[in-house]
């Protein structure tokens, strides 16, 4: 089996960018990243405000509406097809929708062989990460820091709390080369 698809789950501030740039820079050939921020990103800004898009709200809690879901659908077939045509790829996502947001994942990756990796992180250092970081909306690490995870099959897990990125990737890329 050769591994060509990396997934971290974790909630907001949990260390899954970081991780993924740690994993580009250990892995011994290029990996691309797809981030659940990056899809947002691009999204039109009115999505950002209208109950069909998604709603970052004022306490934390992350709602999507179904012009969102159409669109992440056309995302993750998007990013299963850059795999698909060769090129290994680190998944960065949110699980809102714990083992359903999955689900969705493991219908677009169908056929492709993927490590499922769980990042997790106190939800109080989280919630320490997100205040340092003008670009999060406060609430959101103590709302995903356990929900994200609900029911949620992982192949490895991993935790950011007190463990530094660098160190965290070495395990994921040790479980790729086969080590236990």
């Amino acid at each position: 089996m050769t591994i060509r698809v990396i997934v971290l789950n974790g909630g907001s501030s949990s260390g899954k960018s970081s991780l993924a740039r740690a994993l580009q820079e250990q892995l011994p050939e290029p990996w691309l990243t797809f981030g659940i921020d990056d899809l947002i990103g691009a999204m039109p800004p009115a999505l950002l405000a209208e109950d069909d898009g998604i709603d970052l709200g004022g306490d934390g809690v992350v709602t999507v509406g179904d012009a969102f879901r159409r669109l992440e659908t056309a995302w993750t077939a998007g990013v299963a097809a850059t795999a698909r045509a060769g090129a290994p790829v680190i998944v960065d996502d949110v699980f809102l929708s714990g083992a359903a947001s999955q689900q969705r994942w493991r219908e677009a990756l169908a056929g492709l062989d993927v490590l499922w990796v769980g990042v997790r992180c106190d939800p109080d250092r989280a919630a320490a990460r997100e205040r340092a970081r003008p670009d999060r909306t406060p609430g959101m690490a103590a709302d995903q820091a356990h929900r994200v995870h609900d029911g949620v099959h992982y192949d490895l897990e991993v935790d950011t709390t007190a463990t530094p990125p660098a160190a965290c990737a070495r395990t994921v890329a040790a479980r790729l080369a086969g080590q236990p």
